[in-house]
Order: structure tokens, then C-alpha cells, then sequence
């Protein structure tokens, strides 16, 4: 004859445990041991399962301190098949130690925890919805940053009721629906018995309050689809494809918080800068004689100003020229204008210039 298990032991908890004291222990050892969540000992996580199903249940529990097992069906889940939803768990075992004994048991209030659900998410405020939009701007701008007023069609808080859906003078009064709690149990019948779940009160939308009268803008709805002016601040060395995320800008939600706005920036091209880093790249061809004897150009900086670049003799056909503290504005202090000198040869040579160039080959050159 096989020696009665030790249920107690089995979960680690005294005998005069709570159902809550049962609830955590079992949730505990559930983390460590469940296959899905990294635990390879099935018989183990079978052993706690079969343990919790009788402790849990208050009629099983009395039968099991009082002849060593539960008459009802103290029989644990069995390990195997495919396709579970909870990582090749067969819970056939539950169906006589849950259901039986008609135990209203909440899934979420167990297994959340295990698999990333739980109350914690079924009681989370209210949000609305994100939103997105693309901006041009131009090479400019991103640089040093500006502001830009766009209209957007979104869905926003009714300025009529201030969001409450009510019209105005009127009071607001506890959801029939909910009982001013937000929320709607539901229980369900399955193979595993009851289960309890809780969602968000569609008629007052989580509020536990609805309008004796509706706002006649919004129709009780707290908020509206209109279009709204926005402001966005575009950061100083913004680069293309960059986003810039505005919370609460994005769509209202009555008995909640707004979603945010996202805004994906395109900066258009320059004419004559790129950009690198925090560094801006130009290219400036040199005449023949310029890079030989050296020169000063005037060339037109990022910002508008005109700058006086010297060139020095280049000893190469392309040499790099970096001005200091003429790039992209950033935390760390602006960049640098770094001009890419390239010596630009002549496509027909005059008489006069053709003697010269041979008066040079003369002296080596």
C-alpha cells in the first residue's frame, strides 16, 4: 500500500494555512518548477498541482486531514500531450478536484503571475490610443531645432463636458451595469470547473459612473473625433528617421489617459551639406593653380553667415579641411564643417596657358 502523501509538506505550509497562504506557496513553487517557465522536473510540478487541488478546496482539505485523501478525486494532473496552451500540461485532473466540488476559482488569480497576466493588468487605467504621423523638415531646422503648429484629426477630450460624457448641470450617477466598481465579473464553465474573470465595465467604460443625461457634443462618450492644432517641438540635431515622442498627445479616452503621439521626422537634403555625426561635409573644388599657390574662399556657412576659409598649398589632389565649431549643435558641444578640397584640372588649356604648363614640365613639375 502506497504511504499517503504529504500535502502539507508537499507545498510547504503548516496545517492551519490559509487558502491565501496555500495560494502563494502554490504560486511560488509554480514559477520554479512549471516548463515553461525554465523548470525541468514535471513530476514535481505534478506533485504540487495534485497538493494544491485538495488543499485548496475546503470540503477535499476536511476529508484529507481527517482519513489521509480526498473521496472526491484527489488524483493530481497528469504530465504530457501536446497542443496545451500551458507548455504540455494536462489539467484532466482538475476536472475532479476543481469541478466536482463546484470551487469558483479565478484562472488569473493563480496562473497570471506564471504566464504575465494576473490582476495587476486586469486593473490598469484605462488608455488611449497611440498615434503616429510623419513630419517634414529641413536640413536647417533639424540642426538647430524649431517648432512646428500641425493639424491632426484625432480623437480628443470633449471640451463641452470636460470629458465627463454629461451635459452640462447635470450629475453623474453609479453604473447599473457594474455597481459603481468599473468592472465585470464573468464565470465560466469548462473541464476545469468555474472560472472567475474580470474585465473593464463596458457600459462606463471603468468609471463606475454614468451621465443621468448625456453631453449632446459627444453623446455621453467623454471624447470626439475633431481636429486639433499641435505644437511640436522639433530638438536641436534631430536626424532623419529620428522620432520624437509626445506623451498624451495621442487619442482620449473617456474614465482614462490620452494615448501618446509619435512624429517620425524626414529632413530633406542640402544642396551642399551632409551630415556625418555631428560633423557637416562639403566638397569644394580647387583650381589647379589655387591648389598649388594656396588661396581664401568665401564660402556660406550652415547658418547663413559667410565664412573665409584659407587654403594652405595642397601636396595632394584631395585633402580634407575641417573648420572648427561649424557642424551640428549637440550635448556635447558643436561639431565641426569638414570641406573635402578636390583639385578640379581644367578641360581645355589656351594656347598661353598650354605654354606655361610646359614651361613648368621644365623645371620638374
Amino acid at each position: 500500500m502506497a504511504m499517503t502523501k504529504d500535502y502539507y509538506n508537499v507545498l510547504g505550509v503548516d496545517k492551519k494555512a490559509t487558502p491565501d497562504d496555500i495560494k502563494k506557496a502554490f504560486r511560488k513553487l509554480a514559477h520554479k518548477y512549471h516548463p515553461d517557465k525554465g523548470g525541468t522536473d514535471e513530476a514535481k510540478f505534478k506533485e504540487i498541482t495534485e497538493a494544491y487541488s485538495v488543499l485548496i478546496d475546503e470540503k477535499k482539505r476536511r476529508e484529507y486531514d481527517t482519513y489521509g485523501q480526498a473521496f472526491a478525486g484527489g488524483h493530481g494532473p497528469s504530465v504530457g500531450g501536446h497542443g496545451n496552451p500551458f507548455g504540455g500540461f494536462d489539467f484532466s485532473g482538475f476536472q475532479q478536484g476543481f469541478g466536482n466540488g463546484g470551487v469558483e476559482f479565478d484562472f488569473g488569480d493563480i496562473f497570471g503571475d506564471i504566464f504575465g497576466g494576473g490582476r495587476s493588468q486586469q486593473t490598469r487605467t484605462p488608455r488611449g490610443r497611440d498615434i503616429s504621423m510623419d513630419l517634414e523638415i529641413s536640413f536647417k531646422d533639424a540642426a538647430f531645432g524649431t517648432s512646428r503648429n500641425v493639424l491632426i484629426a484625432k480623437v480628443s477630450t470633449c471640451a463641452l463636458c470636460r470629458g465627463t460624457g454629461a451635459k452640462s448641470g447635470t450629475e453623474l450617477e453609479t453604473c447599473k451595469t457594474c455597481n459603481g466598481s468599473g468592472r465585470i465579473h464573468e464565470t465560466r464553465h469548462s473541464i476545469l470547473g468555474q472560472f472567475t474573470s474580470v474585465r473593464t465595465c463596458d457600459v462606463c467604460e471603468g468609471s463606475g459612473k454614468v451621465p443621468k443625461e448625456k453631453c449632446p457634443e459627444c453623446r455621453g462618450r467623454g471624447a470626439r473625433r475633431k481636429e486639433e492644432e499641435v505644437r511640436i517641438h522639433i530638438p536641436v540635431g534631430i536626424d532623419n528617421g529620428e522620432m520624437i515622442r509626445m506623451p498624451g498627445q495621442g487619442e482620449a479616452i473617456k474614465a482614462g489617459v490620452a494615448g501618446d503621439l509619435y512624429v517620425k521626422v524626414h529632413v530633406k537634403p542640402h544642396p551642399t551639406f551632409r551630415r556625418e555625426g555631428s560633423n557637416l561635409i562639403m566638397d569644394l573644388p580647387v583650381k589647379l593653380t589655387d591648389a598649388l599657390l594656396g588661396t581664401t574662399v568665401s564660402i556660406e556657412s550652415l547658418e547663413g553667415k559667410t565664412l573665409e576659409v584659407k587654403i594652405p598649398p595642397m601636396k595632394r589632389a584631395e585633402e580634407l579641411l575641417r573648420v572648427a565649431g561649424k557642424g551640428i549643435p549637440g550635448d556635447g558641444g558643436r561639431g565641426d564643417l569638414i570641406i573635402r578640397l578636390e583639385v578640379a584640372l581644367p578641360h581645355k588649356l589656351s594656347g598661353k596657358a598650354h605654354k606655361s604648363i610646359e614651361d613648368l614640365k621644365s623645371e620638374g613639375l
